[in-house]
């Protein structure tokens, strides 16, 4: 039976930079060495696995097949030797440490903003971070262990070592130009490609026979808002986002168009948390609809 191969947590973390920066010079500053020495660990990486995980392409390497695989275990491994330096950390100085959320626009300043409120006034001794950011960002930033807990749309599929509560139903409604046929329904405006609340959007028109013509997209819910007041377009927004808002939008319907479950995430391995337990039992309260 073959040994298993002698792999360093830096030779993991020398692909993951290569894979995440725009160049190699990027890749070896962000590690802190020089280009040369990340080559060379990468190198040796490669030869550990005996798995060829780059190819030349002229003066450029390019990842092969081989390297996705890698890089999957790579993830997963810094996610969790991350989680257990920083649960070190916390035994040797007898301190909460940090405690890095990422929430989604509406959670950060509607649904949770109470929770986490009350959260900083008792318990003073944590240092919250808050990251707000787009739904698949903060998947992304959870599963790299750069965020310990995430308020987020739920996906189609949950990342691979993430589990997930649902939080709330949030309404979204039609919201129309106060110029224009009412029946018209469209052109719209509407969230960006690979935008989870978009699809839903998207995908709840098309049930409803309406035809979908793109003409302006933005991350920021109050951005649509303001199109819509333009005239620009159409579009489908989270109610309590427009209400809070004070943009007077004309809304079509009486009727919620759709709901989008928001979910709050965390990693599924790693050292037991008590304060970020002690967050998510403070932004969790019975699950509603909002």
């Amino acid at each position: 039976m073959r040994g298993l191969p002698n792999l360093s947590v830096q030779q993991l973390d020398y692909l993951v930079a290569v894979h995440e920066a725009p160049t190699w010079g990027d890749a070896a500053a962000a590690v802190g060495v020089t280009p040369s020495a990340l080559s060379q660990g990468l190198a040796e990486l490669e030869r550990r696995l005996g798995v060829a995980l780059f190819a030349r392409d002229g003066r450029r390497r390019v990842p092969t097949d081989a390297a996705a695989v890698v890089l999957d275990h790579a993830h997963a491994v810094l996610a969790r030797t991350q989680d257990l330096a920083r649960w070190a950390e916390r035994r040797q100085s007898g301190t909460a440490g940090a405690v890095r959320v990422g929430m989604i626009d509406a959670a950060a300043t509607i649904h949770c903003a109470g929770g986490l409120a009350a959260f900083r006034a008792s318990r003073a001794d944590v240092d919250l971070r808050l990251q707000v950011s787009p739904s698949g960002e903060l998947l992304r930033e959870l599963v790299a262990a750069r965020l310990d807990v995430v308020v987020c749309v739920a996906p189609a599929v949950l990342p691979e070592g993430v589990t997930a509560a649902p939080l709330l139903d949030e309404d979204l409604a039609v919201y129309a130009p106060a110029a224009g046929p009412a029946k018209a329904w469209g052109p719209w405006v509407t969230y960006p490609v690979g935008s989870q609340t978009r699809e839903l959007v998207l995908d709840a028109l098309r049930q409803a026979g309406r035809s979908v013509t793109v003409v302006a997209e933005s991350h920021q819910p109050e951005v649509l808002g303001q199109m819509v007041l333009l005239g620009l377009g159409w579009s489908v927004l989270p109610v309590a986002q427009v209400d809070r808002s004070g943009i007077a939008l004309r809304r079509v319907g009486t009727n919620p168009f759709l709901q989008r479950t928001l979910l709050i995430a965390r990693r599924a391995t790693g050292p037991a948390d008590p304060t970020v337990d002690a967050l998510i039992s403070a932004i969790h309260p019975t699950r509603r609809t909002a």
